[in-house]
């Protein structure tokens, strides 16, 4: 039985990361990936078509196989993603102070939406701000956090389960801050400073944004448009020269037509065209996780590499993690909606 506790005048502020296995073992990522790979937001094909794929494939390689990725990246305080999500969780509490409760919750893997929630509302909390951690909005990221934190602060499930609460908190919904001259400043304020500790500048700067399916944009997915968007602002913000920087998507899964031009295929490209110093930067995680750390750092670095580059040239912008400046930016938007 749910229980309302008594009312406080604190603000909520739930902070939604798509989430991270608890162990980069086979075990852990068995549950996380079906949870991931089953929501209609992420794969979005008829469940009877998808359903026996996953189930009869994908589950049966895919968890031992990113276990060892995950493995390459762990470090002795766990996930680089939790870890750094605890940090922009307390730097957030401490810039907006005790009139806010910030809690970070996960769609897939914990801590989960539904737990930030649930503590939230232990807490007498009737008001809370559902801040996405995703600049660009996307169907497949910002729409699946706004779907799990409705569902929980609601009691309304997607499956039709029967509502079993008599309260819900308001929620307020922050939209897309793509283009926001605060988020830019920060991105570009990072960008410099970590440039500025290379031996030499790079010549060629590669923007990158995880993919989704073209299909998806076709359908009315503003994803791509806000991703130029951020590009564009940001090498504006960098004074880079159009010949100085390429757009490019990563994170492709399956086999039909992604986003393009494809990341791992613009780096394999760079040697022939001359380019000696890529820096790579992923403007839509603000987050290291696996594809950045492995996927850009490690991946990326080898398939520069491949095509006759020198590995130790090629440099990656780690994403924002607990910079102060995207911490302020954060601490303004959360009081703005609040």
């Amino acid at each position: 039985m749910w229980h309302m506790q008594q009312a406080s005048d604190k603000v909520g502020v739930l902070l939604c990361q798509v989430g991270t296995p608890d162990a980069p073992t086979k075990k852990a990522l068995l549950p996380y990936l079906k949870n991931f790979l089953s929501d209609p937001r992420i794969i979005d094909i008829n469940p009877l078509i998808w359903k026996p794929i996953l189930h009869g494939i994908v589950l049966r390689t895919r968890p031992a196989r990113s276990a060892q990725l995950y493995k390459e990246i762990w470090t002795p305080e766990g996930s680089p993603l939790l870890t750094y999500s605890k940090l922009q969780v307390q730097g957030l509490q401490e810039r907006l102070g005790p009139g806010y409760m910030v809690e970070l919750g996960m769609a897939y893997g914990g801590p989960s939406i539904p737990q930030a929630i649930k503590r939230m509302e232990a807490a007498g909390i009737t008001r809370i701000v559902v801040l996405p951690l995703f600049p660009q909005f996307s169907v497949a990221t910002t729409a699946s956090v706004f779907d799990e934190a409705y569902s929980a602060a609601s009691g309304r499930s997607f499956s039709g389960k029967s509502i079993v609460k008599k309260f819900v908190p308001s929620l307020r919904f922050v939209g897309p801050y793509y283009d926001n001259p605060s988020y830019i400043a920060a991105l570009a304020g990072r960008t410099k400073r970590e440039v500025a500790k290379l031996a030499a500048r790079p010549d060629m700067f590669v923007i990158t944004f995880h993919g989704i399916p073209k299909r998806y944009a076709d359908e009315g997915d503003p994803y791509p448009a806000h991703c130029q968007r951020t590009a564009e602002l940001l090498a504006q913000a960098m004074g880079w020269k159009e010949s100085e920087w390429k757009i490019a998507y990563q994170s492709r899964f399956g086999r039909e037509e992604w986003l393009g031009p494809y990341t791992a295929k613009v780096l394999e490209e760079l040697p022939a065209l001359g380019v000696k110093r890529p820096c790579v930067i992923a403007p839509a995680f603000v987050t290291d996780c696996l594809e950045t750390l492995h996927e850009l750092g490690i991946e990326g670095r080898h398939l520069f590499a491949h095509a006759g580059g020198d590995p130790t040239l090629y440099s990656l912008i780690p994403c924002l993690n607990d910079d102060p400046q995207w911490l302020d930016f954060l601490a303004g938007l959360a009081q703005e909606n609040a």
